[in-house]
């Protein structure tokens, strides 16, 4: 039994103040991508994980086996499962790839274990693992509150999942990005700003690109000079809209041309970079 853990990115961020928790309230637009990890499951005595990514840890701070033993503790389950985790979507960069993950374990094992999990049972366990975790078990694209637990479906006029009418082009330079040393660069900022949400419902990427920010991006991109290049590449190869993702280094474009993302693609990948083109699933 295998599921998909899809990527995310964020179409603008805003960082508002600094919790007693030492989180961050925060405001921002997710949206689920295809590029996607994929974790299997097979009978097993106990919870134990292998993957394709040598560096990544498999011990008890990864977040599959996490997800996995608390909803075995939830629901009392006595038996066990061998996950395979295939990983594609790079860590440091901002595509929510481990909170996915996390949340994917969590829907493989509630059929895999055929548990009656209802979703705000799963929500509360993934809310407990990560910020993000909720989100990959709910719509998209997502409004994300608090520190990104709380979570408002993005909606049409008609009352609609929004559908994003583009081509998506996704690179992740070589280096990465700790979210933690992120938020050390930063100066949080509770000012009235526009309505994620409203903006983003437009479509317009012309708006989008005059308004629509990610206060992690220029404190980033000024030790990150890459994340700049890849900017201007993107809006070189005809992007109407181009930002970097949650706390980076991932940079996406979003083009209303299938063919100019294709060039786009190309070119980045020429130059060394880790790519992906699609649409928001």
């Amino acid at each position: 039994m295998k599921v998909d853990a899809p990527a995310k990115i964020n179409l603008g961020l805003h960082v508002l103040r600094p919790r007693p928790d030492r989180y961050h309230d925060i405001e921002t637009v997710m949206v689920r991508i295809a590029w996607s990890d994929t974790i299997e499951a097979e009978a097993a005595d106990d919870i134990v994980m292998t993957t394709t990514d040598p560096e990544l840890p498999v011990g008890s701070d990864n977040l599959c086996l996490k997800a996995a033993r608390a909803l075995a503790e939830q629901y009392g389950v006595r038996r066990g499962a061998y996950l395979h985790l295939t990983k594609r979507i790079p860590v440091g960069a901002g595509l929510g790839g481990g909170s996915s993950d996390a949340a994917a374990t969590l829907r493989l094992l509630t059929r895999f274990w055929d548990l009656s999990a209802p979703d705000h049972d799963l929500d509360r366990i993934g809310a407990g693992i990560g910020a993000d975790v909720p989100f990959f078990l709910g719509p998209s694209p997502a409004l994300a509150e608090g520190i990104g637990e709380s979570l408002t479906a993005v909606r049409s006029a008609d009352g609609s999942l929004l559908q994003l009418p583009f081509t998506l082009v996704v690179v992740k330079p070589v280096r990465s990005v700790s979210t933690s040393d992120a938020y050390g660069w930063i100066r949080p900022s509770d000012r009235r700003r526009v309505s994620l949400a409203d903006l983003i419902r437009t479509c317009d990427l012309a708006r989008w690109r005059s308004e629509l920010t990610n206060d992690f991006e220029e404190a980033v991109a000024r030790r990150l000079p890459e994340i700049g290049l890849i900017k201007s590449l993107l809006y070189d190869a005809g992007a109407g809209f181009a930002a970097m993702s949650g706390s980076g280094s991932a940079v996406f474009g979003v083009f209303e041309d299938g063919r100019r993302a294709e060039t786009a693609r190309n070119e980045a990948e020429d130059q060394g970079h880790l790519c992906w083109s699609g649409s928001a699933v």
